[in-house]
């Protein structure tokens, strides 16, 4: 018996979540970082535009990092289970 590479469907699409969603968050934290450094301030206090910007991108930063730790630690509904190895070796009559 030799071991496959290949990833069940609910592998594979865990994968291509958790890389959207980390590609997603590197972006907002760039652009925060971005407008925090190279735009230029008002001399007292924030401007409106900027502090509705970060209103609006703190929940939404939030959530992608919820769905992301939700994502890499759970197991998933439990829909798409593999068959267990006496399954796999009997044949339907």
């Amino acid at each position: 018996m030799k071991p496959t590479s290949e990833w069940t469907p609910e592998e594979l699409l865990r994968f291509i979540v958790g890389i959207v969603l980390s590609l997603t968050l590197t972006f907002i934290v760039a652009t925060v970082l971005y407008s925090l450094v190279f735009v230029s301030q008002p001399m007292e206090g924030q401007s409106p535009n900027d502090a509705e910007f970060f209103k609006l991108i703190n929940p939404i930063a939030t959530f992608i990092v919820g769905a992301l730790a939700g994502l890499m630690a759970g197991q998933g509904s439990g829909a798409m289970q593999k068959k267990k190895k006496d399954e796999e070796d009997e044949l339907p009559e």
